[in-house]
C-alpha cells in the first residue's frame, strides 16, 4: 500500500484523542469482470435513503430509488449476484414490507434488464410492529403462513429466486418443532422453483432466539435438516448465518446431494468458501456489499484453482468484516452504508430509520481506516475528504 504523504485525516479515538492517518493513493484494481464459475456468490445489498424526505424513525422508509438501483448495477457489473431485501437492506430495521415489496419489484426488473442474478427475501414483516427493531403483534400460525405466502407469490411473480427468511412472527408463535416442520413443508410445496432457506442467528436479530424450536443448536440443526430432507427438490441451498464455522462445515456435510450451502458467516468466509477435501460453501454475504470488486476478483482467482491466491486476496478483509459485524452485530448496516458513501456510491450518509447514528464515531473511523487499507475506495481523496467532513461535525479538527 502506498500512502499519500501530503494528505492526512485526523481520526477520533474512544478516549477523546485523535490520531493522524495517511490514506493510500491507489485503490484496489480488479483485473477482469468475467462471470464467476466455481462458486455462486451473492452480495446482500443495502438501500440508499432519500435524505431530503421529511420522515421520522417510525415513518415508512423513504428510498432513493435511482441510487439504490445504481448500486445493484455496480455489484452485477463485477459478476456478483444480488441478494435483495435481506437484513442488509434493513428489513425489520427501518424498511417495512411495503418498502421491501417495492424494492423487490424494482430490483427484479432491473436484474432482468441487465442480465443480473437476483434472489429476494421472503418473510413475514407484514406482521411486525411499526417501530424499527420492535417485536411482533399477536398473529397465530395461520397469519404467519399467509404472510409468507403473500411474499413468496410476489417474489416469484417478479421473476426472482426466493430466500425463505427466518420469521420473528414464527419464532413468537411456534410452540414445538412440529410447527416449523409443518409451516416450511407447506411453503416448500407451494414454491414453484427451488428456494434458499435462511437460518439467521440471534446475534443478527435477538427476536430469532430459539428458531427451529430450540435454543440448543444441535436440536435446532436436526429440525432444519429434517425440513430439507423432506423436500430436497425444492431447496436450492441453505444460508447459514450463525458465525460458527465448525457448525456450518458439519451442516454442509450433512446436506442432501445437490443442496448447496451458502455461507452467511461474516467472520470466517474465506476458509468456508475455499473449502476442504470434503466440500465448500458458496456465499450470500452482507460484507460483500462493500467488498464487491475485491471479493469477485478473489473468486476469479479461485476459479483457476489457485486457493492460496484466493486466500491471499480475501483473508486481509476479515479484520474489516469482524469490525463491521462486532456486537451488537445487527447494526453492521451502519458501517456498510458509511463505506458506500465514502466510496462514492451515494451522496450522503443517511439511512432509513435514522440508523446512521447506530455506531460510534471511533467505530466509523476504524472502519474507514481498514477499508482504505484494502483499497476499497475508487477515489481515496474523496473518501478522505468525506470522512474528515463527518468527523469535523463532531469537533475533530481537520
Amino acid at each position: 500500500m502506498t500512502a499519500a504523504p501530503g494528505l492526512a485525516v485526523r481520526l477520533p479515538n474512544a478516549d477523546g484523542s485523535t490520531r493522524a492517518y495517511h490514506p493510500r493513493t491507489e485503490p484496489f484494481a480488479a483485473t477482469a469482470s468475467t462471470p464467476l464459475a466455481s462458486r455462486t456468490v451473492f452480495a446482500a445489498a443495502h438501500v440508499v435513503a432519500d435524505p431530503y424526505a421529511d420522515t421520522s424513525p417510525d415513518s415508512p422508509a423513504a428510498v432513493d430509488w435511482d441510487a439504490t438501483l445504481a448500486f445493484r448495477r455496480h455489484l452485477w457489473s463485477h459478476g456478483l449476484g444480488v441478494a435483495e431485501a435481506m437484513d442488509t437492506a434493513q428489513r425489520g430495521m427501518g424498511l417495512d414490507w411495503a418498502g421491501a415489496a417495492e424494492l423487490i419489484r424494482r430490483s427484479a426488473a432491473e436484474a432482468k434488464a441487465v442480465g443480473g442474478r437476483i434472489a429476494c427475501g421472503v418473510g413475514t414483516d407484514q406482521l411486525t410492529a411499526p417501530a424499527a427493531g420492535a417485536g411482533t403483534a399477536p398473529a397465530g400460525l395461520a397469519a404467519v403462513r399467509a404472510a409468507y405466502e403473500e411474499q413468496l407469490a410476489l417474489v416469484e411473480g417478479a421473476g426472482a429466486q426466493a430466500v425463505l427468511m427466518a420469521s420473528r412472527a414464527l419464532a413468537a408463535e411456534a410452540r414445538t418443532p412440529d410447527d416449523y416442520l409443518e409451516l416450511y413443508a407447506h411453503l416448500l410445496r407451494q414454491a414453484s422453483e427451488p428456494v434458499v432457506l435462511h437460518w439467521l442467528g440471534p446475534m443478527f436479530d435477538p427476536a430469532l432466539e430459539g428458531y427451529w424450536g430450540s435454543s440448543d443448536l444441535d436440536a435446532a440443526t436436526a429440525v432444519f435438516l429434517e425440513v430439507i430432507a423432506a423436500h430436497p427438490d425444492k431447496v436450492d441451498g441453505v444460508k447459514i448465518s450463525l458465525l460458527d464455522a465448525e457448525r456450518e462445515v458439519d451442516l454442509r456435510r450433512r446436506l442432501p446431494e445437490g443442496v448447496r450451502c451458502y455461507t452467511g458467516d461474516d467472520f470466517h468466509y474465506p476458509e468456508l468458501i475455499a473449502g476442504d477435501g470434503q466440500g465448500f460453501s458458496h456465499a450470500l454475504l452482507g460484507v460483500f456489499d462493500p467488498l464487491g470488486p475485491l471479493a469477485a476478483e478473489a473468486v476469479r482467482v479461485l476459479d483457476t484453482g489457485d486457493a492460496a491466491g484466493f486466500r491471499a486476496l480475501l483473508d486481509p478483509t476479515v479484520a474489516l468484516s469482524r469490525h463491521l459485524f462486532e456486537a451488537p452485530t445487527r447494526f453492521y448496516k451502519t458501517g456498510v452504508v458509511f463505506l458506500a458513501w465514502l466510496a462514492g456510491h451515494q451522496d450522503h450518509f443517511a439511512m432509513v430509520g435514522g440508523l446512521q447514528s447506530a455506531r460510534s464515531l471511533p467505530h466509523l473511523a476504524r472502519a474507514y481506516e481498514l477499508a482504505d487499507g484494502l483499497g476499497l475506495f475508487p477515489d481515496p481523496e474523496l473518501a478522505a475528504d468525506r470522512a474528515a467532513s463527518l468527523f469535523a461535525v463532531y469537533g475533530v479538527a481537520r
